[in-house]
């Protein structure tokens, strides 16, 4: 794993402030993009990245961020239909899509009854899309990511083998505390991303939040909290937290 590169916390009084200084930043992000390509962003699933997604398409956002210069992927899919009520697409889709060009969403279809064979179609379609570094590894502009209360980001959970992963940019990952089957991006294309967001809100975080940013051992500590493997190589990462997710921090 390459070495850490510096982390940058962004503590806000409570959501409204911080969802506010995100959408400000992508704003200011998509507008300076001048690569030949959209500006991609792999999204995370969950309560607190939709109420971001739903600041997003709040004005001034919804009129200022130029939707045609941005292309959507996601980090993680459960295996369910897009209509269903646990899929991260029809979240995304409800909160943020109808204001996006169809053709600039890239949903991963973690329905299909081969799902090992639906991870290898994903990264054919990031391997067409995206710009790669010099490892040939795909290169999202900005990768959002939450956290879980055992310190599990997209679908990388403790103990599964999509920790070890370091050839397949997507995979199926079987996580058998939740007795199921999940496919999700994988460390070595999450640490190629310019730029990593891990967002995390409410006091129902404080005890992981503080446990993973006080961690002096990020590399060995991840196989515990499989968080702290998300080491951008070149690019850089943020956390952003409300005062109550950051409260045993100080």
């Amino acid at each position: 794993m390459t070495p850490a590169m510096p982390v940058t916390r962004k503590i806000f009084p409570d959501t409204h402030p911080l969802f506010l200084a995100m959408a400000q930043e992508l704003r200011s992000l998509v507008r300076e993009h001048r690569g030949e390509r959209p500006f991609s962003i792999a999204l995370a699933g969950g309560s607190t990245p939709q109420r971001f997604y739903e600041q997003l398409v709040r004005p001034p956002f919804k009129e200022q961020i130029l939707w045609k210069q941005v292309a959507f992927y996601f980090g993680d899919e459960r295996c369910v239909s897009p209509d269903h009520e646990d899929s991260n697409y029809r979240m995304a889709h409800q909160a943020l899509f109808t204001h996006v060009p169809e053709a600039q969403v890239f949903r991963m279809e973690a329905e299909a009854p081969d799902l090992d064979a639906s991870a290898a179609a994903y990264e054919a379609l990031m391997r067409q899309h995206l710009i790669r570094d010099q490892d040939r590894a795909p290169v999202f502009d900005l990768v959002l990511l939450g956290i879980g209360n055992d310190g599990h980001t997209a679908s990388l959970f403790p103990q599964t083998t999509a920790l070890h992963e370091q050839e397949h940019w997507v995979v199926a990952n079987d996580v058998p505390q939740l007795n199921t089957r999940r496919m999700t991006l994988t460390y070595p294309v999450l640490n190629a991303a310019q730029r990593v967001w891990i967002l995390a809100t409410g006091i129902s975080k404080r005890h992981i939040i503080a446990d993973c940013l006080r961690s002096h051992t990020p590399q060995t500590d991840a196989a515990r909290w499989p968080i702290l493997g998300v080491q951008p190589s070149s690019g850089n990462l943020i956390w952003w937290l409300d005062r109550d997710a950051a409260s045993l921090l100080v």
